[in-house]
């Protein structure tokens, strides 16, 4: 594989981007809509999860592109991060990341999340923050985040249906 390069987002890599948090994302949702309550998982995807990360990445890139990056290789976009930054907490937050399936797993996302720490330090504050679901699908994900030193914070939530 060639070198990676990180660029701001830019429009025209617009459809290309949801795409890809799509096909990212589309095995991990799977397990956890098994593993989930289903009332949660029908809440918060009544059209389909799909449907879902769909609006909200097209929502990031429309309403905060400057917090996103793309990683590119050989031309074709590899991987993406978007962040938020919080300064009354001194917190900035990895707030979408995801790889292409056909590059998981040769340091893209460990690439991206190295990028964001560097620009959510660069931008004064103290602490980043990554929240993941805790069911088997992003199993990965909680181990490439502890490798970096990312510590867990225990939060319990319930949900009761009405």
């Amino acid at each position: 594989m060639s070198e990676l390069d990180i660029i701001p987002y830019a429009p025209n890599f617009r459809d290309e981007v949801v795409k890809l948090a799509i096909a990212a994302w589309g095995p991990v949702l799977a397990t956890t809509r098994n593993e989930v309550p289903g009332f949660v998982y029908e809440a918060f995807y009544p059209r389909g999860w799909e449907a879902r990360q769909a609006a909200d990445v097209a929502s990031l890139l429309d309403s905060q592109s400057d917090m996103v990056w793309l990683a590119l290789q050989d031309g074709v976009v590899a991987g993406f991060v978007g962040i938020r930054l919080y300064p009354k907490d001194q917190m900035g937050e990895i707030h979408f990341l995801a790889v292409s399936p056909d590059r998981q797993r040769l340091g893209v996302g460990r690439t991206l999340l190295t990028f964001a720490e560097n620009e959510i330090r660069d931008c004064g504050m103290k602490m980043v923050m990554v929240e993941t679901v805790g069911d088997s699908g992003h199993e990965p994900a909680r181990r490439i985040y502890e490798s970096l030193g990312y510590q867990q914070w225990p939060v319990a939530r319930y949900f009761k249906p009405l």
